[in-house]
């Protein structure tokens, strides 16, 4: 099955790079290209994409929200954003995750780390960069009333078998599924199976949750 990207960037040299690159991957293909934020949304609606490559600094409608109109339409819900910017920072990382991204990846990434995140997105998993993973730990480390794993128990990691605490390690570190995988030997849907059922275990809402339970549990610790 094919994938089908909507690339939303303003600028067309950019556009036209990254649609040389995904068009010559045999499982992807380029739906359209957007110029700004409020032309992914519309493009979004009419196209029904199954990956939204959506840039952060657009005139305009900016990226997070566009990407926040997205996620927020349930006509949409199909519609995974993957956002991709040169401005890999705290209140961007944040943002984007919180307009409902499903993975955020600096533009210094690989074509080959570009290809393999558009694929997990569409899979309908998330992606974290470790830069990304790196916010979310802190951000819950500064929050009012944080507790460091010195300070308090955690979340219980007994209901976790060894597999799963070791896989929920991984993804603190901000590995993907697939890159879990290939560590540890194991199919990519094997992985997937181990991180779901530790978020279900756990009661983790998303992946970047699951990185704050790991971090006060101890698992990892901010650098």
């Amino acid at each position: 099955m094919t994938v089908r990207v909507l690339l939303a960037d303003d600028q067309a040299l950019i556009r036209g790079g990254f649609a040389a690159l995904i068009d010559s991957a045999d499982d992807l293909a380029v739906a359209g290209e957007a110029i700004d934020g409020a032309d992914a949304v519309r493009q979004a609606r009419a196209l029904r994409p199954d990956v939204v490559l959506m840039d952060v600094r657009m005139p305009g409608l900016d990226g997070v929200a566009a990407c926040a109109q997205i996620t927020g339409d349930p006509a949409l819900a199909q519609v995974k954003v993957l956002v991709l910017t040169t401005f890999e920072q705290d209140d961007y990382i944040l943002a984007a995750l919180q307009a409902g991204a499903s993975g955020f990846l600096g533009k210094g990434a690989s074509p080959t780390q570009l290809l393999d995140a558009i694929r997990v997105i569409a899979r309908g998993e998330s992606l974290l960069s470790p830069r990304a993973t790196r916010v979310v730990i802190e951000r819950a480390l500064a929050a009012p009333g944080a507790a460091t794993p010195d300070e308090a128990a955690g979340p219980d990691l007994s209901v976790l078998t060894e597999r799963e605490r070791e896989i929920v390690g991984l993804v603190a570190q901000g590995l993907s599924n697939d890159e879990i995988a290939a560590r540890l030997y194991l199919s990519p849907l094997t992985a997937k199976t181990h991180v779901n059922r530790a978020m279900t275990k756990l009661g983790a809402r998303d992946r970047a949750q699951l990185v704050v339970l790991a971090y006060r549990a101890g698992l990892v610790r901010p650098r």
